[in-house]
């Protein structure tokens, strides 16, 4: 089987619930923030579980993109590569996934249980709080066996979820360098500002690889931060990010910085010329009233946008399918999608 798109990333049974800011509160959290569980947040799982409201969804930022991806592209374009448990909740993954098209090869462990997400619905606003167990230990291994190496090779676009620095880099490289080698298109996405702060050494190791970089403004301002630029501008921020050392010198870097509703900014760099080109793009308005979660709007602009490079889509359009997705998305429960499917018009 040929897949055009190929997604690298932490598989999640994301556990979504209702709360207020005191529940936030108790567990030093902040609204629209992502983290990695430490022990005193553990507890959160078991109780959310009996919340009355509770919702399981197929979650994992890439798994999200990957998803929504397949929703735009024809059938069994997609293919998502993770690590998970055997367990229910690796097969209610499979299930949700197979639901709407989505093909995996997972990486299958024995004796660890799948990653969760607690997913923290306050108002318009969520904190994530992952607890990965079997997402954070996916290997490379697994890309090298044959009849997963075979759907690389027939791949033409790579995305990868910046989560899975804290896995595999050395899994992200393995697929950037066959992207730079054979020409392909490869996506990253650095997906929460503590990747940045935290995992800035695999960010520099895997960024010569990516073709586009795709971030929110508060990524965007927490790389500057980290990697001391002595700007908060976000388009120079864009600019010195483009102009990184690139393994790939026959096409231009594209950086992406979106910024909720304001308009999103695309700057590319072309090596060659030594020359950037800065452009705007509106998001598609949509009245307050019809926003049901945001939770995973970010992923979603990221599907929209990469299915658009998938279909040979230029910079705008794919932008503007991002933006189209992300507009959908929002108005559904969780990281998903209406059904019977939507079709994407200029």
């Amino acid at each position: 089987m040929s897949y055009e798109l190929v997604c690298l990333g932490n598989p999640l049974l994301d556990i979504q619930v209702d709360v207020d800011s005191s529940y936030l509160a108790k567990y030093g959290l902040k609204e629209n923030d992502a983290i990695l569980a430490e022990p005193q947040h553990m507890p959160i799982f078991d109780e959310i579980l009996g919340y009355k409201d509770v919702k399981l969804v197929a979650g994992g930022a890439a798994q999200n993109t990957a998803r929504g991806a397949q929703y735009v592209l024809p059938a069994k374009s997609v293919l998502y590569f993770g690590s998970v448990g055997k367990d229910v909740y690796a097969d209610k993954l499979v299930d949700a996934n197979q639901s709407v098209g989505l093909s995996t090869a997972y990486m299958v462990h024995e004796d660890i249980a799948t990653g969760k997400c607690a997913a923290l619905i306050n108002g318009v606003n969520r904190s994530l709080v992952t607890d990965l167990a079997a997402a954070n230990h996916f290997k490379p291994s697994h890309l090298e066996k044959p009849e997963n190496w075979a759907i690389v090779e027939a791949a033409k676009v790579f995305y990868i979820g910046g989560f899975h620095l804290t896995v595999s880099p050395e899994a992200i490289e393995l697929l950037g360098k066959h992207s730079a080698q054979e020409n392909k298109t490869f996506i990253m996405n650095f997906s929460a500002p503590f990747i940045p702060q935290f995992f800035k050494a695999a960010l520099d190791q895997c960024a010569p690889y990516a073709d586009y970089i795709v971030c929110n403004e508060s990524e965007a301002a927490a790389y500057a931060e980290s990697h001391e630029l002595g700007t908060t501008d976000l388009e120079e921020i864009a600019k010195k990010v483009a102009a990184l050392p690139k393994a790939n010198t026959k096409k231009p870097r594209v950086v992406i910085f979106t910024q909720g509703t304001d308009a999103t900014l695309a700057v590319s760099y072309d090596a060659a010329t030594k020359e950037f080109s800065t452009s705007k793009f509106a998001v598609h308005a949509l009245d307050s009233a019809k926003i049901v979660d945001t939770n995973g709007a970010g992923d979603a602009f990221a599907a929209g946008f990469t299915a658009g490079l998938v279909k040979g889509k230029d910079l705008a359009t794919s932008i503007d399918m991002g933006h189209w997705l992300a507009k959908l998305s929002i108005q559904e429960v969780g990281p998903s999608y209406p059904f019977p499917k939507q079709a994407y018009s200029a």
